[in-house]
């Protein structure tokens, strides 16, 4: 999504300018990025890689800091019009909410940020009036929908999804896949943790809970269908029967430029849709017996409270487990179960108390 962002950025250098990069730990492309965009400051996350970028940006005028704490601290500087938020997992919580405690707009494609803590998010960004304008295709689409119908009713929000690489395959099939095969999405280049998501339809569980923050909506009123050719990005019904929908090429630079150039659409210089190379568009339900999944996603929204936050940092660690070769495809599920049912109900009121849940959530989902 970074690197994405950057070539949006790219085609208006007049427009934009960037004022600070962030990475966990990609040392060698911050620095890249660095020497190229000439930001006032960079954020390297892990600090074992503090003095390698340091060092390497040491003749730049470029100041660089290290840590989660660093980063939450640069949403003070006064110079940020904007920020991009997309931070992988609950990481990108605090500085979402510091961003917005300093009257910064966020385009939020960081959806485990409204996932853990959406209330507490959608409360303060209303207090200081601050907007936040989704990035995640999906919410982008609908977003693009609802413009122009203040006022009127929506009846539903449609998500599409893709269906991943294992759509149409059975459970027992399910439980032979390799972590390889799963990395392999049929439509969209994204990072390992969310292709994996997307491979579960965890992403899909993920996006309901978004929606049902940014668009304040029921989860009754939210239906996910699968749509293969990932063309139709989300789509919304208004209570007379009709229904919008936003089309366009699987590639994410075009709601990352929606996001920094709203409310206005500049020409853009990326691939266009043609219908002719898509003569059928498909749809399905999801299947909710092999992937679970989703039901556990609205399961834990419904609920409320820290569930949602349980479910995330139980994902957070099945997925990496699953990375690590450690478990089963069909393991990520089961133990995002068990964490749910084992996790006492709570309402927690504040980032820390959010964050600190999450932790305690990591470590019993270890143990699982």
């Amino acid at each position: 999504m970074g690197t994405q962002a950057l070539q949006v950025i790219d085609q208006f250098p007049d427009r934009f300018e960037v004022e600070i990069l962030s990475s966990f730990s990609n040392c060698d492309l911050l620095i890249q990025q660095a020497l190229k965009y000439k930001p006032n400051a960079v954020v390297i996350v892990a600090d074992t890689c503090y003095l390698q970028v340091k060092n390497a940006l040491a003749k730049e005028d470029c100041k660089v800091f290290s840590g989660l704490k660093s980063l939450v601290d640069c949403m003070t500087m006064n110079s940020i019009d904007i920020v991009l938020s997309c931070i992988v997992g609950v990481a990108g919580l605090a500085p979402v909410y510091a961003a917005i405690e300093n009257d910064i707009p966020v385009a939020l494609a960081n959806k485990e940020t409204l996932v853990v803590a959406g209330e507490l998010i959608m409360q303060k960004a209303k207090e200081k009036g601050v907007p936040i304008i989704p990035v995640d295709s999906e919410h982008s689409a609908i977003f693009q929908c609802l413009v122009g119908e203040a006022g009127n009713v929506v009846e539903k929000i449609i998500l599409t999804a893709s269906g991943g690489p294992f759509r149409g395959r059975s459970l027992a099939e399910l439980e032979k896949v390799t972590c390889e095969q799963a990395l392999k999405h049929p439509n969209w280049n994204m990072g390992n943790k969310i292709t994996i998501d997307s491979a579960t339809l965890m992403n899909k569980g993920l996006e309901v809970i978004e929606a049902k923050w940014l668009f304040n909506m029921n989860l009754d009123n939210i239906e996910v269908i699968v749509h293969p050719q990932s063309i139709i990005h989300s789509l919304v019904q208004f209570v007379d029967g009709s229904i919008k929908a936003q089309l366009g090429l699987p590639d994410m630079k075009l709601p990352i430029q929606y996001a920094l150039t709203f409310p206005h659409r500049l020409t853009g210089s990326f691939p266009r849709f043609s219908f002719a190379d898509y003569p059928t568009f498909t749809f399905e339900k999801p299947d909710l017996k092999s992937f679970p999944c989703l039901s556990l996603a609205y399961y834990a929204s419904k609920e409320g409270g820290n569930k949602p936050c349980v479910l995330n940092a139980a994902n957070e660690v099945a997925v990496t487990q699953f990375l690590s070769g450690k478990i089963k495809f069909t393991n990520i599920p089961e133990t995002i179960e068990k964490a749910l049912m084992n996790v006492p109900y709570s309402k927690p009121k504040t980032v820390d108390e959010y964050l600190e849940l999450d932790g305690e959530v990591k470590v019993l989902t270890l143990k699982i």
